[in-house]
């Protein structure tokens, strides 16, 4: 790593955009808590945690306070200080707000890194790939059969290979007829995923996944509350469709257990909810070693440039109409791009993404 001296300010500024297309009737904005770090050295960090609907004002206050007050004068290395940081927080929890707070911490010293060696992200961790595939994805279980055909047609156009909807209506058969509808919409060739959200126990899980196993899914994700990780392998030993976990587990230890203990055919980790880039890595050394599928979660702006340098090929979930550009919050281009269903990086320095002023802020300098 670069010597960037010690970590001698950090500054939080909590942001709250409009999502083009709602989440749901209750999730109709997308929160984030920038991060801004300088260090000894003059180098400057950019990095942000990650909250869509809940805790936002939690994550900024363990920003603000406990992590400020202990990382002021640590290493601006997040190697080094990722693993003290976590041991210091542990008493508060050892993932959930805990690691989603560290995020933002961890991305403003990659990103103040990556920019002192002059390059991206994707090119201080090493690329080993040009392009990295996107599948569609979409927060669609409120929409009506006929706007969910209409974001399928959207992803055929788009040149996804692969496509994921959510499912958990009350009546399977509701499921059955709008997994149906996709299926006809993006024809046999491409693949179709499926994601419950954490909505079903065990009986319903394993009804639901038979009837819906007829459409050839690539995978049902997050079919029984997260932390059931007994209860998914089980479930997977009982059906025939791989099963997909990992976008509610926080730290390397449970991704550990997820594998180790038959719960999971691949995982999703999601970069800010496990502390950032350098647990990330950790998971994806793990996911490599035990010759485990892994697909980032969500935010394509980073996971696209991490899927670029990992070990193993894989593919990036684009939520469509979530992207941070999209949603009109960056002050400079994005730092990858997406065309005909591949992403690219711009080549942006660092991790690349500088936020403008927000459409409702709370600034809180240190």
């Amino acid at each position: 790593m670069s010597d960037l001296g010690r970590i001698r300010s950090m500054r939080t500024r909590v942001i709250s955009a409009p999502l083009v297309r709602p989440w749901g009737p209750d999730v109709t904005r997308l929160h984030l808590i920038e991060v801004l770090v300088d260090t000894s050295s003059g180098a400057v960090g950019r990095g942000f945690s990650w909250t869509p609907s809940i805790g936002a004002r939690a994550v900024a206050a363990l920003l603000e306070h406990d992590i400020q007050s202990f990382a002021l004068c640590e290493p601006a290395d997040p190697q080094i200080l990722w693993p003290r940081l976590w041991s210091h927080l542990h008493e508060a929890g050892s993932g959930g707000i805990t690691t989603i707070a560290m995020a933002g911490l961890d991305l403003a010293l990659w990103d103040a890194v990556a920019r002192a060696s002059g390059h991206s992200i994707t090119q201080r961790l090493g690329a080993r790939r040009a392009a990295v595939p996107v599948y569609g994805s979409g927060v669609n279980l409120h929409y009506p059969i006929d706007e969910l055909v209409a974001q399928a047609e959207r992803w055929v156009a788009a040149g996804h290979e692969l496509v994921k909807v959510k499912v958990g209506r009350p009546d399977v058969a509701e499921d059955v007829d709008r997994i149906a509808a996709v299926r006809e919409t993006i024809g046999p060739n491409r693949a179709l995923a499926v994601d419950a959200n954490q909505r079903w126990d065990l009986p319903t899980a394993e009804r639901a996944i038979t009837a819906l196993s007829r459409f050839d899914l690539a995978w049902i994700e997050e079919p029984l509350l997260a932390d059931d990780l007994a209860g998914h392998a089980t479930l997977r030993s009982r059906i025939g469709v791989p099963v997909a976990i990992g976008e509610n587990l926080h730290t390397v230890h449970r991704f550990r257990e997820a594998i180790d203990g038959g719960a999971c055919d691949l995982v999703q980790p999601n970069v800010v909810r496990v502390g950032g880039i350098t647990p990330f890595l950790r998971i994806a050394e793990l996911a490599d070693e035990r010759g485990v599928p892994l697909y980032p979660h969500l935010l394509p702006e980073i996971s696209g440039q991490l899927a670029l340098a990992l070990p193993r090929p894989t593919m990036v979930e684009d939520v469509e109409d979530s992207a941070f550009e999209r949603l009109g919050i960056l002050a400079e281009p994005a730092p990858v791009a997406i065309a005909d269903g591949m992403l690219t990086s711009t080549g942006r320095p660092g991790i690349g993404i500088v936020f403008s002023t927000p459409t409702e802020s709370e600034g809180h300098p240190s």
